[in-house]
């Protein structure tokens, strides 16, 4: 019997692998021999013409010491994560409130803010070059029918950035859905017994909803701030970095670094040193998390 349960199981677990096969040669292949290979690269000066030459942990150093232009990368970068995720998780709670309601159509505006993150994202960002434009812009027309003269946007370095987190806030429609799932799991009958106590809606929301909605927030924050830690298509079709570096994102600069100066090795140095900065962020919100959370 036992010969023949295992054989059983094996039998199970080989159909199961074979299934499973096409995805992991696709992770070992495009994903995980890629990261290691950067890895490699790192410790290596490496132009992708010529084989790549071991220099040990003199990409680092560099790094490290000698070039300040990966430290404003970072800092824009740290800019954008921060500013977009906690704008567009603060936005997309206060609308997902309002969606949730049972007001006949709305299925309609729901669908209505969701569209944008269908959208293709480059033409997206051809028409907030132009609505950024300054002196043609419909955002600037607004500000000056209303009596405020509005700034560069794009084409300055103190405004680039807030103009690119701004952007971001087009869409939050994933973010929104989000909030809706978790607003739907509340309790109803905590709002019934908190309107019984004379609770206000107020209290109910911060005595209930964010308690209550707190695990899908810190969900929306942590898979936001890994996102926004990619960003590129934003800062290299919409200002190519400038002004004055202004919107020189890691990804960006590393991009810049790999394909157009041909310094392969030092730009995964970067990518890794970049890598080594996100993990221990990531772990320190999750330990953080569990003095103020419950699931």
């Amino acid at each position: 019997m036992r010969r023949r349960r295992s054989k059983y199981f094996r039998r199970k677990n080989l159909a199961g692998y074979l299934f499973a096969a096409p995805w992991l040669i696709g992770l070992s292949t495009f994903i995980l021999a890629p990261i290691l290979a950067t890895l490699f690269l790192s410790f290596t000066s490496y132009d992708m013409i010529n084989a790549p030459r071991w220099i040990g942990l003199t990409n680092y150093e560099i790094l490290f010491t000698l070039d300040p232009g990966f430290w404003k990368a970072l800092g824009n970068t740290f800019y954008y994560m921060f500013g977009s995720v906690f704008l567009k998780v603060f936005i997309g709670l206060i609308f997902a409130l309002l969606l949730s309601s049972a007001l006949k159509g709305m299925r309609i505006f729901r669908t209505i803010y969701f569209l944008p993150v269908v959208l293709p994202s480059i033409p997206v960002m051809f028409l907030w070059m132009m609505m950024f434009n300054p002196r043609s812009g419909l955002i600037n027309q607004i500000l000056g029918f209303i009596g405020i003269k509005g700034p560069l946007w794009l084409n300055s370095p103190q405004w680039s950035k807030p103009a690119l987190i701004l952007m971001s806030i087009w869409g939050i429609g994933g973010i929104i859905v989000i909030f809706l799932a978790g607003l739907q799991d509340v309790p109803e009958y905590l709002y019934e017994a908190a309107e019984l106590d004379g609770a206000n809606r107020l209290q109910m929301f911060w005595r209930i909803t964010v308690p209550m909605i707190m695990p899908v927030i810190f969900f929306n924050v942590v898979t936001g701030l890994i996102a926004a830690s990619q960003v590129f298509a934003e800062s290299y079709i919409m200002t190519a970095g400038g002004p004055l570096e202004s919107t020189t994102f890691v990804n960006l600069k590393i991009y810049l670094l790999a394909f157009k100066d041909v310094r392969m090795g030092y730009a995964s140095a970067m990518s890794w040193v970049m890598f080594m900065i996100l993990v221990p962020m990531t772990i320190l919100l999750f330990r953080i998390s569990r003095r103020w959370m419950d699931y």
